[in-house]
């Protein structure tokens, strides 16, 4: 019985080992090429309580070497550069060096050298904190008129980001505010903007910017019925 099980669907296992020959011997056949490929870097296993808080590239430049076939299903199959930065305990400077464990790489490829070839990362504790809100003009009001007073609502904003990079975070500046026919009391809703690219709301960073604008009275002539002038 054993002896007949061989032979049972002989063809089909006959055409299998025929079709694996020819593939191996494609792909051994290949001649070896060299390709260039730029890849994302992607971070896995980051603690909940720190961030990155340095400047890194996004894309690392990989120079790979391999049949031509497995090239070809390299570009196709998104490889990237894994990171595990399950590691990372406290603040302070990381030094990681790219090689072939950070990435998977179809069989038979081998790297020659990524650029760059390490990453310094740096890493701070996750911080908060509220900061106030700096109204930002465009131009003046018309020709006769002065800003008498400008209010954001909210006054202040909760930030969230790396500790030292929170610490330099002195304020929140909403998007310009253009006074050029303002006459008296307008409203604008704005987004607000903080310059540093690691830091960002806990929030809407949306504000509300009331701005009374009063005409200015060069003399008593000019001012109306019953208003007095103010002095210094």
């Amino acid at each position: 019985m054993k002896f007949r099980s061989v032979f049972k669907n002989l063809g089909w296992k006959l055409l299998s080992l025929v079709l694996a020959c020819g593939l191996w011997l494609a792909i051994v056949g290949e001649p070896e090429m060299a390709s260039s490929i730029s890849v994302p870097i992607e971070y896995i296993n980051i603690p909940e309580d720190y961030e990155i808080s340095s400047d890194i590239p996004e894309r690392v430049h990989l120079e790979v070497q391999g049949p031509s076939i497995r090239l070809r299903q390299m570009n196709l199959s998104g490889t990237a550069v894994v990171l595990d930065l399950a590691s990372i305990s406290k603040s302070g400077e990381r030094t990681f060096t790219i090689d072939q464990r950070n990435m998977r790489l179809p069989s038979g490829v081998r790297l020659v050298r990524a650029v760059p070839s390490q990453l310094r990362v740096r890493f701070d504790r996750r911080a908060s904190r509220e900061v106030p809100v700096q109204i930002r003009f465009a131009g003046a009001p018309p020709e006769g008129y002065r800003v008498a007073r400008a209010e954001a609502h909210p006054g202040t904003l909760k930030v969230v980001g790396p500790e030292g990079r929170l610490r330099r975070v002195d304020f929140a500046e909403t998007d310009a505010v253009d006074l050029a026919t303002v006459l008296s009391t307008s409203e604008f809703h704005v987004h607000a903007f903080v310059d540093d690219p690691h830091v960002r709301f806990e929030g809407s960073p949306r504000v509300t910017v009331k701005v009374i604008v009063e005409r200015i009275f060069q003399s008593k002539e000019q001012l109306p019925r019953g208003k007095k002038t103010v002095r210094d």
